[in-house]
Parts: structure tokens; C-alpha cells; sequence
């Protein structure tokens, strides 16, 4: 994994409401990224069809659902999940070791390759004052790190944070967990909605393995050049 080509690093987020969108997205893409990202928008409202639309394209799948339920849903919506050939699949690494457990097990107990199970720590868009009206104490860094030790003892295979905190998990547990990293902005790149934002270089030279990259493909006058030179950039 830590030998991947530049381009291969990274997923196109499919964070568009039809499945029209997410085809021509994939035409696009296909070949210029590793990845397509599914995540709630899309799934919710095309469900399967939104997977095998970037299957299609030749472009391996990362359901990005955040799954958070009693264990015994987690497990069931893992393994429905991992029938459909995706690559990847996500759950909030706050849901505790026994769900995270869960998610392992109903991904293990399905035919074929086994998805990398990544858990979510801190989302994002959250800030410091998000966490302390939550009455989370401690910083957003130390509050990652904890997540990040209970998921990967839980059975997580990689988690998923923003750039910041990036350093301080492989500090804290080295270099196996697979790290997917989204948060990514392109110098000269709108911030949007994240709170926790930063270049793709500089994610990378933190530890990140993926980049997922949203807007800056999407919103690009051409989608495959904008991931080029971004490959670029990490390259």
C-alpha cells in the first residue's frame, strides 16, 4: 500500500444526488483516480445501483456509510455491504469495540475478498467548540487518537481523520492502520464546509495513505485534469 502510484491514492467523492451525475463523474475519472467514494447522499437515493455504477467504470468502490447501530444491525448492514464487491466500508469508531467487532465479523462472514473495515473518529467539519458542547474533553487531536486505539483494537483495519490529526495516529500506532484522509483542498482551494482542511501534499507527508477529494474533482471544468494535476502535486 505505501508503494501505491499517486494517482492510485486517490478517491473521487460521488457526493451527487443521481446516479446520471455519479456515471458521467466515473466516465470522467476512470483511470485518473483509485477510488469513487459512495456516501450517504447517493446511496440513499440510488442504493446498489450508485456501487455498480463506478464498478462499471472500472473504478473499485469505498461505501462510505458511517454505519452506527446496536452491533447486531452493524454486523447485517456489513455484510450486505460487503456481497456487493465494494472495497472499503466505514463506521463511526464511536459506536464502541462491540459494534466495531460487529462490522468485522458480518464483513468476514460474507463470499470473496473481505473489505477493509476503516472507523470514523472525528468528523471533519467539527471544530474544538463542537467537541466541548458535546462535553468532550481534551483537544480534537487527543479525542482521535483515543478513537483511533479503541477501533483498531476493535478490529478496524485503517480509520478515517482529517489531515490534522494524521501525525499523532502514526505516532500513537504506527504504521499499519490504513489511513483515509479526507479534508483535502488543493492550495487555492475554498475551504467549504470543512473545518479541518489541508493540502494533499502536506496529508501525505503527514502519514495519509487516501485522499478522498470531493469539490475540487466535482466542481472542476474538467474532472480528470483537476485529479491529474493533483496526482501531480503528490507525486
Amino acid at each position: 500500500m505505501r508503494d501505491l502510484a499517486p494517482k492510485d491514492r486517490l478517491i473521487a467523492a460521488l457526493d451527487v444526488p443521481a446516479l446520471d451525475e455519479a456515471r458521467s463523474l466515473c466516465r470522467q475519472l476512470a483511470g485518473h483516480v483509485g477510488l469513487a467514494k459512495v456516501g450517504l447522499e447517493l446511496f440513499v437515493a440510488e442504493g446498489a445501483r450508485a456501487v455498480r455504477v463506478a464498478q462499471d467504470a472500472g473504478l473499485p468502490v469505498f461505501l462510505d456509510l458511517k454505519l452506527h447501530d446496536i452491533p447486531n444491525t452493524v454486523e447485517g448492514a456489513a455484510r450486505s455491504a460487503a456481497r456487493l464487491g465494494i472495497r472499503m466500508l466505514t463506521v463511526h469508531a464511536a459506536g464502541g469495540r462491540k459494534m466495531i467487532g460487529a462490522a468485522r465479523a458480518g464483513l468476514e462472514s460474507a463470499a470473496g475478498e473481505r473489505p477493509l473495515l476503516l472507523a470514523v473518529t472525528v468528523l471533519t467539519s467539527l471544530a474544538p467548540a463542537d467537541l466541548a458542547a458535546q462535553s468532550i474533553d481534551g483537544s480534537v487531536e487527543e479525542h482521535v487518537v483515543r478513537l483511533a486505539r479503541l477501533a483498531v483494537e476493535a478490529g478496524a483495519d485503517g480509520l478515517v481523520c482529517s489531515p490534522h490529526e494524521v501525525a499523532a495516529i502514526r505516532a500513537a500506532l504506527g504504521a499499519a492502520p490504513v489511513l483515509v484522509v479526507p479534508g483535502i483542498r488543493p492550495a487555492g482551494s475554498a475551504p467549504g464546509d470543512q473545518a479541518r482542511a489541508a493540502t494533499p501534499r502536506a496529508a501525505l507527508d503527514a502519514g495519509a495513505d487516501y485522499l478522498v477529494v470531493g469539490r475540487p474533482l466535482r466542481e472542476a471544468a474538467d474532472p480528470a485534469q483537476a485529479a491529474r494535476r493533483i496526482a501531480e502535486e503528490i507525486g
